[in-house]
């Protein structure tokens, strides 16, 4: 059952960033996510592992991705402030018509070719492409889901740490444990489970004004399904060694696997475009959080332990 909620959690986390990812921005909301769950998670598994990790390294590294949570707020305000700039022509941005967009993108030469990244046109060809419009929405929407996804994701390594050392005792004398792999398989299951009733659900009722599908029209509609099975594939094998891991050198030290927005930062700037022609604040802010979060994960792996 342990193993079981971890899946759960998990299941939800994920689904909730996918939301964020269109609010927020793939960089800051992974590294949100992330900081969270080292907040709470490495916490909680430092005292279910029965402290075998170093406390005097264990817990600055801590602070400081908390202090990354900080500078990920202070990057999505900055550059929601700077994309509102940049759409100025529009009189309001919770008025804005199909006919406004059009006219702007035509005078921003969005006609003739590709807009250039972190330009008003290409933030406008950017909203008419994606299923989640955020055009006038509250940046508190955002932070909302990504503070859930954090939460969610830091509960199920913990979770997963009680399905296979059983801290509070829950089994009956001479029970044997889960090991690793028999927790993962439950873990897996349920958060499968889980993730096939949301999204049929929100096929049929869906939220955040997405138009309402249907679970033919999904099989039919096979664009860019593949890469959704590479990123389920990618997921469940860093799932798995995490879990392998934390069972060799404690799961609190496990939880610097939480490096993953270094990668998403670099594929979100480098490959889609987020934070391009932005203020020289949003750049200093973005800058400091890639730093700590940095300094936090060195840190982090510096304060692993031996289960014995």
């Amino acid at each position: 059952m342990f193993a079981m909620a971890g899946g759960i959690v998990l299941s939800l986390g994920n689904l909730a960033t996918q939301y964020a990812w269109a609010y927020v921005g793939l960089s800051v909301t992974e590294v949100i996510t992330a900081s969270i769950t080292v907040v709470i998670g490495t916490t909680l598994n430092y005292f279910l592992d029965d402290r075998i990790n170093r406390a005097e390294v264990l817990f600055p590294g801590v602070a400081c991705f908390l202090i990354a949570v900080c500078f990920g707020s202070a990057v999505h305000k900055s550059n929601a402030a700077d994309n509102k700039t940049k759409l100025q022509n529009f009189k309001s941005l919770e008025t804005t018509s199909s006919f406004e967009m059009e006219t702007i993108s035509a005078s921003n030469g969005l006609t003739k070719g590709k807009a250039k990244e972190g330009t008003a046109a290409f933030l406008i060809e950017l909203e008419k492409q994606r299923a989640i419009k955020v055009f006038g929405k509250s940046t508190i929407i955002g932070l909302v889901i990504t503070f859930f996804a954090g939460i969610c994701f830091s509960l199920f390594s913990p979770a997963f740490n009680l399905a296979t050392n059983d801290q509070w005792h829950t089994l009956k004398h001479g029970v044997p444990k889960l090991n690793v792999y028999t927790a993962f398989f439950y873990f897996s299951i349920s958060a499968f489970v889980v993730a096939l009733i949301l999204n049929i659900r929100f096929l049929y009722w869906p939220i955040l004004g997405l138009p309402r599908s249907s679970f033919k029209a999904y099989l039919n509609d096979w664009n860019g399904r593949g890469w959704s099975f590479l990123a389920g594939f990618l997921c469940g094998f860093g799932n798995g060694l995490q879990f392998m891991g934390g069972q060799a050198a404690g799961y609190a030290a496990a939880d610097a696997v939480q490096a993953l927005p270094l990668v998403s930062t670099f594929w979100g700037i480098l490959l889609f475009g987020e934070y391009r022609r932005s203020s020289r604040k949003t750049y200093t802010l973005l800058i400091s959080m890639l730093l700590m979060f940095i300094v936090a994960v060195a840190v982090l792996m510096a304060s692993s332990g031996h289960r014995k």
